[in-house]
């Protein structure tokens, strides 16, 4: 039976884990007005409001997006047959970003791989995979795919996902015209362009380190990608009328698109078949053929065709092979109700607001209820749509001088709301919380955002500590817009010194003003930065895109509501989590709250709250490095991306000496059954059989002997010095005594003794025993280690660490760059204490989000390993501390690799001296630092 609720408590609406596509979904039943648990996807689509009905209770009408509906099971199903179709090094990229080991601690999400997926399937998928989906075009000479994404699911990834698999394949496939490697990033204002600036490839910052895009060895081919980035004003040009107003003074004609374009792409100019990737897509639109848009602002319809006209001039000079569009609410204006507007007809994929939220992906939306009377289902409470109150709507459409009151019943909302922010804020403030939560409130129009400022600067709202002037910010709309269109940021005027003359600052110009406000904007809830202390946020209409402050707890929507796009927008400005940190019982992030009033989410699940609301949410434990300790307890590691060995030119295998390799014939399945389907079920009496007996009938020992003494060699031959024959040889003659030897054996006699059976399991598990004896050979027959580093980036540091937030255990530092050392067990924990402690020890950091990794093989799979600590010892010496847990097969691989990095770094003599050590009892950290501390004890080391 589906569960049914007339209300969404705590906790109740996120019913899947981000990580795979979700399972569940609450749907609103319109016969009895409640919300019902569905199994299965959610279909994609939007709610708009019912026509004519303006009642708490619509439930709105479901319009369905069907081009994504049709497209969503190919991409499954070809998810799921291992990509047919698709190029070797795509199929190498999402083999990556799919890989748990190459995850650890930053798994993508399952909405940002659909995406990308999706872009690739209409791009690489066979013809015959793609027949009958028709992508509408928006009527102009370039095609466009839209990934339709919600506000904090994660899109600038995905647009470095596609960067990364477009260079890469046009750098490998040089003569494909499905790929390149020349990017062009529109924005629609300076704030989202230069957060943009983590798309360019060896930028601070940048994605594709942060987030581990592309695997290393394919680095240096990702690095021949050219982006460039521009807000939407660049691409702008002088009309032909605007031309001729100044003809008398100006000869010059309008730019042809060669000149145009030349402008636009400045380092890139010379670059041909482009891709362009337009953020926030929604204000890209063109006007259709033979019609006009009413209702539409002039400013509004500029940005939007000139966005658009212009990369129709780019495309007739250069051509655009793919323009992606990135958009939370990818739709086109009619200029009558928002009801009525239409959603991009190229929309490939879809993960909304709805999905979002049952994903735990962004902030819980919680309707905070406080009057007399509990909720059911024909009632809602005033603070619910507060502007279609009949003591509001009228109120506020007028041109309201800002000393007039607001109307009480809105008096009352913000004292209610404020109550709740105040209890939120005291207990922020009691962990130390270094900022205040936030208030947002998003009115209908300039006079009433006016007066809600009034009444707060003049205590006219009871909760007199959100009424602080100096930490609210009225945001003056259009001196906003004149700083986002600006190309760069502007320089501001410092604060006086004593070299000025007076002792005062000069004040700032309106170019300054503007550029401080986008500054404060930008910034609101970052420790040092202009925004730094706000508390109370007043905007008119909407927050401008890329608004991602993350301390908002609390909205009040003062505007007209009647779609679910208009409250997605909104609230959207306050769904950005704090922390990804999963419950490890539910494999699912634990809620965050926001708590509203006035966004009306009839068409969305929310949590309702009931006379007594939960607990406001907890804050999270702010990680970053302290800029004042840089210099003193900074460090700094190599960057290496591979290791190369030089061997002895005569190989030497102990066969005592290599590991027993013990294979389990459960973990290799050697024999199936299927059966025809008939209406959806197996026909149990017509069974055929797949068995591989044959395939060992066929392959005798020493044919299983070449082919293992092949794959060693191909492994070794980079590195070798000697003959190819030589190597050859040598490694034949190993590769068979090891398999003849019981270094390599199954854990059952039946298969240990039946020639037949053993050399099935062998030929099974034949990249797990050709690495298992690479690995034995490398380790004995190395003569020297050289690490090959980064050549961009051959350093690495504490200082890289982007700032995050954790509800882990964590305590305060004394000896680290980083503020706080997080730890995941009381070992942990005591281990961090005594470093911090120590005398031996002059800094150290606990390896939390710092990028220090060592690349080790496992059962033939590169993957990446993380050591505990990173500790300078008095002495001068780099220590590695890695605490012991139980010791494994992987383990043991993890430690030898950790070993070869530490000697390779100790013999290219550029980084100090290394050292390494295991922790197996937390109260003998001490001894361990002993062991360690004096140079000379370790020279010999």
């Amino acid at each position: 039976m589906p569960k049914r609720k007339n209300r969404l408590g705590a906790g109740d609406l996120i019913l899947n884990t981000p990580f795979v596509e979700p399972e569940r979904y609450w749907s609103y039943d319109r016969q009895y007005m409640i919300f019902t648990q569905i199994e299965g996807r959610r279909p994609a689509g939007y709610v708009v409001a019912t026509p004519n009905v303006q009642g708490f209770n619509d439930p709105g009408q479901f319009v369905e997006l069907e081009l994504v509906n049709q497209i969503r099971p190919r991409v499954k199903e070809w998810r799921e047959a291992n990509y047919p179709g698709a190029t070797g090094i795509t199929r190498r990229l999402l083999e990556h970003w799919y890989d748990p080991d190459q995850r650890e601690g930053m798994r993508f999400f399952f909405c940002q791989l659909e995406a990308i997926e999706t872009l690739i399937w209409l791009t690489e998928a066979t013809e015959a995979d793609k027949q009958g989906i028709d992508i509408p075009s928006d009527g102009g000479p370039f095609p466009r795919l839209c990934a339709k994404m919600a506000t904090g699911s994660g899109k600038t990834i995905v647009m470095a996902m596609v960067i990364a698999w477009q260079t890469l394949n046009r750098v490998t496939y040089s003569q494909d015209s499905r790929y390149s490697k020349h990017i062009l990033a529109i924005a629609p204002g300076l704030t989202v362009r230069n957060r943009l600036a983590v798309l360019v490839p060896d930028s601070p910052g940048n994605y594709f380190d942060l987030f581990q895009i592309v695997p290393p060895a394919l680095y240096d081919k990702l690095r021949q990608a050219k982006v460039v980035i521009h807000n939407w004003h660049k691409l702008g040009w002088d009309t032909d009328e605007q031309i001729a107003k100044r003809r008398s003074v100006d000869k010059r004609g309008a730019k042809s698109d060669e000149a145009y374009t030349r402008e636009v792409l400045g380092e890139m100019a010379a670059a041909r078949n482009l891709i362009v990737l337009n953020d926030e897509a929604h204000h890209a639109w063109r006007v259709p053929a033979g019609s006009s848009v009413q209702g539409v602002s002039k400013d509004d319809l500029d940005s939007a065709t000139k966005w658009i006209e212009g990369l129709d001039r780019i495309h007739r000079s250069r051509n655009l092979v793919h323009c992606f569009d990135f958009s939370a609410t990818p739709y086109t204006p009619s200029g009558k109700k928002s009801s009525e507007d239409a959603l991009f007809g190229w929309i490939t994929s879809d993960f909304g607001l709805n999905d979002a939220i049952e994903s735990g992906l962004v902030k819980t939306p919680r309707v905070v209820v406080r009057d007399n009377g509990k909720l059911d289902a024909e009632y809602k409470s005033r603070f619910y749509h507060l502007y279609r109150d009949d003591d509001v709507q009228d109120d506020f459409n007028r041109k309201a001088l800002p000393h007039e009151p607001l109307p009480d019943i809105v008096t009352q909302a913000y004292t209610l709301l404020g109550q709740d922010w105040l209890e939120t804020r005291k207990d922020w403030e009691s962990v130390g919380h270094p900022v205040p939560p936030v208030l947002i409130t998003v009115a209908n129009r300039t006079e009433t955002a006016a007066r809600i400022k009034y009444a707060f600067d003049h205590e006219k709202i009871l909760i007199t500590e959100l009424c602080d002037p100096d930490r609210t910010l009225h945001i003056d709309s259009s001196v906003l817009k004149k700083a986002e269109s600006q190309d760069q940021a502007t320089e501001l005027t410092r604060p006086p010194s004593d070299d000025d003359d007076d002792g005062t600052a000069k004040p700032l110009t309106k170019q300054q003003q503007a550029e401080l406000l986008r500054l404060q904007v930008d910034t609101v809830g970052q420790v040092g930065r202009p925004g730094e202390q706000l508390q109370n946020v007043i905007s008119v209409g909407m927050l401008s895109e890329g608004w991602d402050a993350k301390t908002v707890t609390h909205v009040m929507g003062l505007r007209a509501f009647s779609s679910q796009l208009l409250c997605e927008q909104v609230v959207g400005r306050g769904l950005r989590r704090t922390s990804y940190d999963i419950n490890p019982e539910t494999g699912q992030f634990e809620p965050e709250y926001v708590n509203i009033f006035g966004v009306p989410f009839t068409f969305l699940p929310h949590e309702e709250g009931d006379d007594t609301p939960p607990p406001p949410p907890k804050p999270k434990t702010l990680v970053e490095p302290i800029r004042e300790r840089e210099q003193e307890f900074g460090i700094t590691w190599p960057n290496v991306i591979r290791i190369e060995h030089e061997y002895s030119p005569e190989l030497h295998l102990e066969i005592a000496n290599v590991p027993a390799l013990e294979l389990n014939p459960r973990d290799t399945p050697t024999h199936a059954e299927l059966a025809a389907i008939l209406e959806g079920k197996p026909n149990m009496d017509a069974l055929s059989e797949i068995d591989l007996r044959k395939l060992g009938e066929r392959h005798r020992l020493q044919t299983v002997v070449f082919k293992m003494a092949r794959d060693v060699f191909e492994q070794m031959q980079p590195s070798w010095n000697g003959t190819r024959e030589s190597l050859l040889s040598q490694v034949i003659s190993i590769v068979d005594r090891v398999l003849r030897s019981d270094r390599v054996r199954a854990n059952s006699e039946s298969y240990n003794e039946d020639p037949l059976k053993r050399r099935i399991l062998l030929i099974l598990n034949m990249n797990r025993i050709v690495q298992h004896i690479w690995e034995a050979i490398r380790f004995e027959n190395t003569m020297r280690l050289t690490p090959v580093f980064d050549s961009h980036r051959p350093l690495l540091s504490t200082s890289d660490m982007r700032p995050w937030f954790t509800s882990r255990p964590c305590e305060v530092t004394k000896r680290s760059h980083i503020n706080v050392a997080v730890y995941d067990s009381t070992w942990e924990g005591s281990e961090a204490f005594e470093l911090d402690h120590s005398e031996l020890v002059n800094s150290w950091v606990k390896n939390d989000h710092l990028g220090f990794e060592i690349l080790y093989v496992y059962r033939g799979v590169v993957r990446k390993y993380r050591p505990d600590f990173l500790v300078r010892l008095e002495c001068g010496t780099m220590l590695i501390i890695e605490t012991k847990g139980q010791e494994t097969d992987e383990s043991k691989a993890k430690h030898l690799f950790l070993d070869q990095w530490v000697k390779a770094i100790n013999q290219s003599q550029s980084f100090g001296f290394w050292a390494w050590t295991l922790v197996n009892d937390s109260a003998k950290i001490g001894w361990h630092l002993d062991e360690f501390a004096v140079p000379n004890q370790i020279s010999s080391w």
